[in-house]
């Protein structure tokens, strides 16, 4: 059965469509509001049933034995969406005032370590799984059930730690081809040329290109600053090959499947003439500059186009594979449930679990999140929800979702040093199998002293 959207939710995730996912950036200033129900907002409506899946919440418990109790919640994203939050759980618990701190992505990661490892830090804390080594020692493991959020989550085997787990994913985020509609027509290009492989996809690329002689004046697919995160880190799971091997701890970037995928992007460029790195720095602004017909782009852009780049008629299919069989579409990475500081007070932990089994049961709060951050719902029961199936970036998704592997919270040495190989070979006139093996030394050196070790192996489909 499709799940409604209410009315507040669907303005918490208007309000927040600038939000973006899986990286830095804030929709709103730095500095930080207090909780409560005060200002314009309308006082938030409090349930009176207990509601959820497997994990439900029974508002009818009091906490903290109803007496006053202050906490903080540090975040870097909108204050509107986490506010929305807030609001509700304040609506049920009056006796209890979460006070939002906003920081910038820049300061955040610097800042939240400091605060946690004293004893006046944030009961709870926005996470991101880049920085999964940074916090995972600060924190809490959550006291609901492994079961149940099994049950009613996609993807909470692979952040299982010694049979406890700490956070979750609430959304999965990843990459789509976004076109420009008004280019297609204009090249005689219908829905029925969506292009379902890799092959066709670079004939429409050529059909969308224009030049004036040599000169490009319309990129047909522009993979600029982004070919390792889009192609080189997702197209290796469509013929085969895992980013790490069996051990989860060596990187397989010197793979027949990395060295095809690197090589297609150089034919794409130098043999079709589809792109040129030096068409625009970028290739999402170039895209949203209305000079390039096609990008490959994870999910925030599509909350992008819709904020900046308002002026770009565009459509959204799912990525091309090679045979029409992959053994996966691409990566996925997931935005995280709240973190629990350990080291706050009993009292103010009880607060923390509380609120965190609030978030997850809370149907409403977990779909404004996604449109928000652009990521389809890990929560199984909302994966065919109206409002999420409104989303083109996401229904697009919705078919083949479970064959999107998440190889766990990489080390960012992985995408920084395929960026610096790409570069070798476009800017240096590196070979391919030189530079990859440049990238390869790197990744090893860099994560010599990293606990990371790959959850590949956990993919639904593994070999």
């Amino acid at each position: 059965m499709k799940k409604r959207l209410t009315a507040a939710v669907m303005a918490a995730a208007v309000a927040a469509t600038a939000l973006t996912g899986c990286g830095g950036g804030s929709a709103s200033g730095g500095g930080s509001s207090s909780g409560g129900n005060g200002g314009a907002a309308p006082a938030a409506e409090a349930p009176t049933e207990p509601f959820g899946d497997t994990i439900k919440y029974d508002p009818s418990v009091a906490i903290n034995d109803g007496k006053d109790i202050t906490v903080e919640l540090w975040e870097w994203g909108s204050d509107e969406l986490f506010q929305q939050v807030i609001d509700g759980y304040q609506a049920i618990h009056p006796n209890v005032t979460i006070k939002l701190v906003n920081n910038p992505w820049e300061d955040y990661w610097t800042k939240l370590p400091l605060a946690l490892d004293g004893a006046n830090g944030p009961a709870i804390f926005n996470v991101h799984n880049s920085y999964h080594e940074n916090l995972i020692n600060y924190m809490a493991p959550l006291e609901i059930p492994l079961e149940d959020l099994e049950a009613d989550f996609t993807g909470v085997e692979a952040h299982v730690i010694d049979g406890k787990v700490y956070y979750i994913d609430y959304g999965m985020m990843t990459g789509a081809v976004y076109y420009n509609k008004d280019m297609w027509e204009a090249a005689g290009l219908t829905d029925a040329d969506i292009p379902k492989t890799w092959d066709e996809m670079r004939e429409v690329a050529k059909k969308l290109t224009i030049k004036d002689g040599d000169r490009l004046i319309q990129a047909g697919l522009n993979f600029n600053d982004d070919f390792h995160q889009n192609y080189l880190l997702g197209l290796n799971y469509q013929l085969g090959e895992n980013l790490f091997l069996e051990d989860g701890k060596t990187p397989n970037v010197t793979s027949d499947a990395m060295k095809q995928v690197m090589q297609m992007l150089v034919d794409m460029y130098e043999v079709d003439g589809v792109g040129s790195k030096d068409f625009g720095e970028k290739c999402a602004d170039s895209f949203g500059q209305g000079q390039s017909a096609m990008v490959m782009q994870w999910g925030h852009y599509y909350n992008t186009l819709n904020t900046t780049w308002t002026d770009i008629n565009f459509g959204v299919f799912e990525i091309p594979t090679f045979d029409g069989n992959p053994y996966a579409y691409n990566r996925y990475n997931g935005e995280s449930s709240f973190g629990i500081n350990k080291n706050a007070s009993a009292e103010q932990q009880a607060v923390a679990q509380d609120f965190v089994k609030y978030f997850l049961a809370n149907d409403d709060a977990q779909i404004a999140f996604n449109l928000a951050m652009s990521t389809f719902p890990a929560k199984k029961s909302l994966a065919d929800s109206e409002a999420i199936m409104a989303n083109p970036s996401l229904s697009i998704l919705s078919e083949h979702i479970d064959h999107y592997i998440w190889p766990g919270p990489m080390p960012a040495t992985v995408e920084t040093s395929l960026k610096t190989a790409g570069q070798n070979i476009f800017f240096n006139g590196m070979d391919v199998g030189t530079a990859l093996e440049e990238a390869q030394q790197s990744i090893i050196r860099d994560m010599s002293s990293s606990s990371f070790t790959s959850v590949e192996h956990l993919y639904k489909y593994a070999k």
